[in-house]
Order: C-alpha cells, then structure tokens, then sequence
C-alpha cells in the first residue's frame, strides 16, 4: 500500500506541473505532425517524366499529332504546351526560355510539311532543343528517336501493307500507329531481394514521425521523471524515508511505478493522437501495440530510476537525460529509418533499445505484421529493464 501511496504522490507531483504537459505531450504532437508532413511523399500520383516543350508547325498534316501521341506514350517524356508570354515572342523563342531556365527539359519542334514530306518519302527532321549541359538532353533524344521511329515503322508498314489497295493507307497507318501505343511485347523490371513496396520507401510520412517522436519525447521526458530522487534529497524527504519501515526495494519500487505510469500515460495520449488525426492504424493490433507500449515503458521507467540515482543535482538530471535523448533516439531510427542505413549503423542501431521499440512500432503500422511480430522486440526491451533497474537497486543500496 505504502508502494502505492508513493507512486500517487510521485504522480501528483508531475501532473501539477504545466511544464511536463507541454514538454511531454503538447510538443511531441506538434513535432509529429511537423516531421510526418515532411515526410510525406507528395500527394497524388504527379507524374515523374521529364517535361518536353511540344510545338507542331505542320499545321496541314496529321503526322505531328500522332508524333505527339507516341510521346505521350513514352514512360521517360511527357508533352505539354508552350505558350508565348509577350505577343513580340513565338512559340519558340519562348520554348527556348523555358529550356535555358530548366522549367521543361527540352523542345520539340515539328517543321512545316512535315506529314507531306514523310508521305512522300523525302527526308525531313523534328528539331529537339536541349541543354548540352544536362543529362536529361541524352534521355529525351532517345525518346524522340524512339517515337519517330516508330512513326517511321508504322508508315512504312502501312505503306507495305496497301501497295495493291493504296486507298486503304489512312486506315492502316492507324492500325500500325495503335499498335504502338499497346505493342504486344513489354519489358518488366523487377528488383531481385526487394524489400516491400512501403518499407522500400524513404518518405514514410507519419508512419515514420508517430513512432519516432513517440521514442523521442518519451525518453525526453525522463528529464521530469528523473528528477524525482534529487528533488527528495534536496528536500532530505529521502533520508527520512529511509528511517521508516519502508524498505529500500519499497522506496524504488513506488518511484519506478510513478515513472511508469506516467510513461504509458504519455504513450497513450501520443497513439491516441496519431490514431485519430495522422491515420497511423496502431489499434489494427491492439494487444500487440499494447505489449510494446508496456515493454518500452518498463524500460524508459528504469532507466529513469537509474539516472535519478546517479545525478545529484537537477542540472544533471537534465544532462543524462538530454544525452540518453539525443544519442538513443538517434541510434533507434526515430528521425529516419534505419532501414535506408548501411549494414553498420543498423546493427550498431539495434544494440540499443530505441530500435527495438522503433522495430515493435512500425512491424504494426508500416509493416502491418501481427503479435508475433512484437514478441522478439518486447522481450529484448523487457531485458533492457530488468538491467537497468538492477543496475539502480546496485546503485541506490550506497546512497
């Protein structure tokens, strides 16, 4: 009971104080929804071709469209408009701005009679302006050499095809030039060993933020929990705590309970957010978000208790719990994730608990894994807890 009595007391303390709510769940939402939209890949589909000026002088033939429609066709070039800006400049001289200014990768130019000429066999070229100093000028040549190619092939297939019934030329261009936006024969690229889709992606928006802030400002706040000791010793509430019946294991065990109620506490409130606002599915597992939240707590809790035991004023309270921050949640993945490491820092990473916690947390929401997915991480942090709460009973026993 008097383990009890002291935890509430440990937990009034905190609570009361407007600070820890600020530091302990305001700003861990804050910097949630900050880093999650930075993290975010942009919304929509978009689409990632380069942009090509596209400019058809041929205004008597049909050949410079369906040039245009096999560009449109191609997975490395995308068309679109050029328009003039001043009524002094043309198409091209404003196609040519917008390439030395880098707003489109380069321009197309259809010539005059450019249908009449390919129709009469007379050799005539499309003019393509590029950057000579950008790398995208060699990808949209070969696009443009690709399409007119296959404009070349479609004519010269239709021409072969009617030699006895030229009337019917017009239709077999449109067959051989349909054919090549569906043509028969594709290439598929497939990664050997590729992750899955969203743990391939960089850019995990909140999925990424909600976990990582979670760690983060969870082991922040040990800066509040861990200054429960000293404030007692300064206040010698400590010392004449020890000249009670309460024991010593009593003692440790009523601040480490405090700690860890306050700990879930925050846990909750920052899933609960995630949940309800930044559509983070954490509840799609909920005895297994559970067992980590638990597990993670136990162990921030000791480790608390640990550092309380070795500061002995509240600036170094802060100190130890600023570094414990900064380099575990680095280590963890909680800014980025690990998996986008080489193999040293991600084994480096998971020498330490954070990651573990990281790893329990997004085998749930990113990875959408089930309960025996978090055992192993749940274990290991449990372990983590057990250590250091040993390592401050060792501690307290030579106050």
């Amino acid at each position: 009971m008097r383990i009890i009595d002291l935890a509430l007391k440990d937990i009034q303390q905190l609570v009361r104080d407007k600070r820890a709510l600020l530091f302990l769940v305001l700003m861990p939402m804050a910097f949630t929804a900050f880093m999650g939209i930075m993290l975010s890949p942009p919304s929509g589909p978009g689409d990632p071709r380069l942009a090509v000026g596209f400019i058809n002088q041929d205004a008597s033939g049909t050949l410079g469209a369906e040039l245009r429609s096999l560009l449109e066709s191609s997975e490395a070039v995308r068309p679109i408009e050029v328009a003039q800006s001043t009524a002094e400049q043309n198409d091209v001289t404003r196609g040519s701005e917008l390439v030395r200014d880098e707003k489109i990768a380069a321009l197309v130019v259809v010539p005059d009679r450019f249908s009449a000429a390919l129709l009469a066999g007379e050799p005539i070229k499309a003019t393509v302006i590029v950057d000579a100093h950008r790398q995208a000028g060699q990808t949209v040549n070969l696009a443009v050499g690709t399409a007119a190619s296959r404009l070349l092939g479609a004519i010269e297939a239709a021409r072969l095809s009617t030699a006895t019934h030229p009337e019917k030329f017009e239709a077999a261009l449109s067959v051989a030039l349909a054919a090549w936006q569906q043509p028969p024969i594709g290439v598929t690229v497939e990664m050997m060993n590729a992750p899955q889709e969203e743990k391939n992606q960089v850019l995990l928006g909140f999925k990424q933020s909600s976990p990582g802030m979670l760690v983060q400002f969870t082991i922040f706040g040990l800066t509040a929990t861990a200054t429960i000791l000293v404030i007692e010793r300064k206040a010698r509430t400590l010392q004449r705590m020890l000249t009670t019946s309460m024991s010593r294991a009593a003692i440790i065990a009523g601040h480490l309970l405090a700690m860890f109620v306050v700990i879930l506490l925050q846990e909750t409130l920052l899933i609960l957010f995630a949940q309800i606002f930044l559509d983070v599915n954490y509840l799609r597992e909920p005895l297994a978000t559970l067992l980590v939240m638990i597990s993670f707590g136990a162990w921030i809790a000791a480790l608390g208790l640990f550092i309380s035991t070795l500061a002995k004023t509240d600036e170094q309270a802060v100190m130890w719990s600023l570094l414990a921050m900064f380099v575990l949640t680095a280590l963890a993945g909680a800014w980025f994730p690990l998996d986008i490491t080489g193999p040293a820092f991600n084994t480096i990473g998971h020498l330490t608990p954070g990651a573990w916690a990281m790893d329990g947390f997004q085998n749930i929401v990113v990875r959408g894994l089930g309960l025996t997915s978090v055992l192993l991480p749940s274990v290991i942090l449990f372990g983590f807890a057990v250590l250091f709460f040993g390592l401050a009973v060792w501690r307290f026993k030579f106050e």
